[in-house]
């Protein structure tokens, strides 16, 4: 064997630092004093608008309690778009503003990422900036990311995903831009602003934790400082996820989440990612579908198709699960560790295939909801052979798919594929 096979696929492996962040109840309190302490003064605040609940006017007004000025775009949708990015810019260069802030999700903090890259550059458009550290200029605005879901774990990341519908409006595609510029300079994580999520966003984005957690620990990176931290956020989903999503207004639920979905973050920022991910970004592009679900319906696929290469890494995913793993062979274990995933989905109330996903089945479902003519007319999940193909050959070119535990083919992972379209997930258990 050559040395260079030998090598493959990642011989040197990169660290990539985290921000300085405030964790706890009443965190969110904090973003006066910490802006200021940044040298804030005019401030863009990046945000879907969190319609529903009255987190963005009171964080506006404490800033401008604090003396900050404040321009709002409130305009971020889910799977944030390539123009949200380039609208916030434009508002932000017309407002002459010098700093960020993003309250939501993932989706309004990948945003105001892609938009401090692009501010960076004079307002280059953001698809510019697809790939790993794309970006020339290290030093963009300050941003202090507030989270109100426990899911994504964007505001310690220097990864940021958009769709890109401009390009070829026909064909969507979801990339993620991997940037150490992008990089938040404070995250700000405080389970009080989680009680008005809604019940099934609450589970949806549990199970992005678990795919970002569950993934590097297969990862084929292998990266040593990230296991640790990968196996405890899954131990604190399993742990905490139903309460989270059943009983909302419990702390203990909802502090358990927010600590998985900070270290499960802080796994994946340098352990990788796989197919989970790949797929999930495959979906969101032709049907605009929550990035969480997506992760749901994907994970126990793409947990099957990779435990023959990982057994015993299952098999200690199994163990954190609850599992009592004592006699059973790794075989065995890896599949109770398949079963445990299942058993929390159906828990928690997610859709078990994408064909089941349908415009009234979750309250942030955005079939057929535009913005353009071409989510206008993906109203219904098709699942038939066209669609399988279109979401695989996105899967083999998405950037998370060299990370995976199995090597990955067309023609191994179009099963998969097809399995998340239209399967029965009992079938993964017989």
């Amino acid at each position: 064997m050559q040395v260079d096979e030998l090598l493959k696929p990642f011989p040197i492996k990169e660290f990539h630092p985290f921000p300085r962040a405030l964790l706890g109840p009443g965190a969110h309190e904090m973003i006066g004093p910490e802006a200021l302490k940044l040298g804030f003064k005019k401030t863009l605040v990046m945000t879907s608008g969190l319609r529903g609940s009255d987190i963005v006017h009171k964080i506006t007004e404490s800033m401008k309690y604090h003396g900050l000025e404040v321009v709002l775009y409130d305009k971020v949708e889910s799977n944030p778009k390539d123009y949200n990015v380039m609208d916030a810019v434009k508002l932000y260069q017309e407002n002459k503003c010098d700093s960020f802030v993003s309250i939501g999700g993932g989706s309004s903090h990948d945003a105001c990422k892609g938009a401090r890259i692009s501010v960076a550059h004079d307002g280059r458009n953001v698809n510019d900036f697809e790939g790993f550290n794309k970006s020339e200029n290290p030093r963009n605005p300050p941003h202090i990311a507030v989270s109100t879901t426990a899911g994504t774990g964007s505001e310690t990341s220097w990864a940021y995903v958009i769709t890109d519908t401009t390009t070829d409006p026909d064909n969507p595609h979801k990339y993620v831009a991997f940037d150490d510029a992008s990089v938040a300079t404070l995250a700000i994580d405080d389970p009080v602003l989680y009680y008005s999520c809604p019940i099934d966003y609450t589970a949806q984005c549990g199970f992005d934790v678990l795919a970002h957690a569950s993934e590097p620990y297969v990862s084929r990176l292998n990266f040593e400082p990230s296991l640790g931290n990968a196996l405890r956020a899954i131990k604190l989903t399993a742990e905490n996820l139903r309460q989270a999503t059943w009983n909302p207004s419990e702390l203990s639920g909802r502090e358990g989440m927010m600590y998985a979905q900070y270290i499960a973050a802080q796994a994946f920022n340098s352990g990788g990612l796989g197919i989970i991910h790949s797929i999930s970004h495959a979906v969101s592009a032709f049907y605009d579908t929550h990035h969480g679900l997506n992760n749901a319906i994907a994970l126990p696929r793409v947990w099957a198709f990779n435990m023959p290469v990982a057994y015993k890494r299952f098999a200690d995913i199994a163990e954190v699960m609850g599992v009592d793993t004592h006699g059973m062979t790794d075989v065995q274990a890896a599949d109770a560790a398949l079963a445990a995933a299942i058993r929390l989905l159906r828990d928690v109330g997610i859709p078990e295939k994408f064909t089941d996903v349908t415009q009234d089945s979750y309250s942030k479902n955005r079939l057929g909801q535009g913005p353009t003519k071409f989510y206008e007319q993906a109203s219904v999940i098709k699942g038939d052979d066209e669609d399988v193909d279109r979401i695989t050959n996105h899967v083999l070119g998405d950037a998370c798919t060299p990370g995976n535990a199995k090597e990955c083919t067309f023609e191994t992972v179009r099963p998969v594929v097809d399995h998340c379209m239209n399967g029965d997930l009992d079938d993964l258990l017989s």
